[in-house]
């Protein structure tokens, strides 16, 4: 796998991509997801790539305080074969590039295989909650 930043001729493989690992919800139209990203930070929403095929994503933030992870995928039939590891370290080095001392993200208490993945990255559980307000409705879809 080969690891470069988004190109606006991904949108329709990185969709495809987030529906087929169960990312897309209704509340958040991908779309508009990749729209706003490429507004901050752009370096730092990268693809992965085998070919010309798209099979991993990782969308990470940073916004002077702490670091952010959003949208990693990796197709389902390329999972277990380090590519999720690969895509993280990329961005996490990009990340800590720009200064960043910590990173931060969430994941659905119920997905355990994905909890210990992270933690075989040297992710630790926090003893946190996690809160959101939504500014904008994506329901318009």
């Amino acid at each position: 796998m080969k690891i470069r930043m988004f190109d606006n001729n991904d949108r329709e493989q990185v969709v495809a991509l987030w529906h087929a690992c169960g990312l897309v919800v209704p509340q958040n139209d991908p779309i508009k997801d990749i729209d706003r990203k490429l507004n901050v930070d752009p370096d730092l929403f990268l693809v992965g790539h085998v070919g010309d095929e798209i099979i991993a994503t990782v969308m990470g933030g940073y916004e002077g305080h702490r670091g952010w992870i959003n949208y990693l995928a990796v197709k389902p039939s390329h999972q277990r074969k380090d590519f999720g590891q690969a895509i993280m370290q990329a961005v996490e080095a990009l990340i800590k590039a720009k200064g960043c001392p910590k990173i931060n993200l969430q994941v659905r208490s119920s997905n355990e295989a994905v909890i210990r993945f992270y933690q075989s990255l040297g992710y630790g559980v926090e003893p946190v909650i996690g809160m959101g307000k939504r500014l904008e409705i994506d329901l318009d879809r």
